[in-house]
């Protein structure tokens, strides 16, 4: 078996170690990003729900640079929200401001009751772009 070839963004990797998983892993051409929450520096969640979202994107962004993608390269989307009847409207209205432009990437919306203290999780699927590793 070959080694996973494993993507860390810069400054996570104790972060990861600690939890015992990979950020992001390329194989065949695509990017499997591991769900990203709103997490500050030392792990603990960024508490005022819009300000966790949009850290929860810069965190993700942060694991798609690394890689060499940006959110255009998203193909497929899952989100995991704590109480998504009363939390939808506010994280929904963040996600044009990372979203981009049409045709958007699919979507699958989860709701959850527990997600580690935080309220609001993404993981994606990217395509590498041509000439990027694995």
């Amino acid at each position: 078996m070959t080694p996973r070839d494993v993507v860390f963004p810069p400054g996570r990797q104790a972060l990861y170690e600690r939890n015992r998983y990979s950020p992001a892993v390329r194989s065949n051409g695509f990017l499997f990003v591991s769900g990203q929450v709103g997490s500050r520096e030392d792990g603990s969640p960024e508490p005022e729900l819009e300000a966790q979202v949009r850290l929860a994107f810069d965190n993700l962004n942060a694991v798609l640079q690394a890689a060499g993608c940006t959110f255009d390269d998203v193909v497929d989307v899952t989100v995991f929200i704590v109480d998504p009847a009363s939390k939808f409207e506010t994280i929904w209205k963040v996600i044009p401001d990372y979203w981009g432009e049409a045709p958007h990437p699919t979507l699958t919306g989860v709701g959850v009751t527990w997600l580690y203290g935080f309220d609001f999780e993404i993981k994606v699927i990217a395509k590498l772009p041509a000439g990027s590793a694995a």
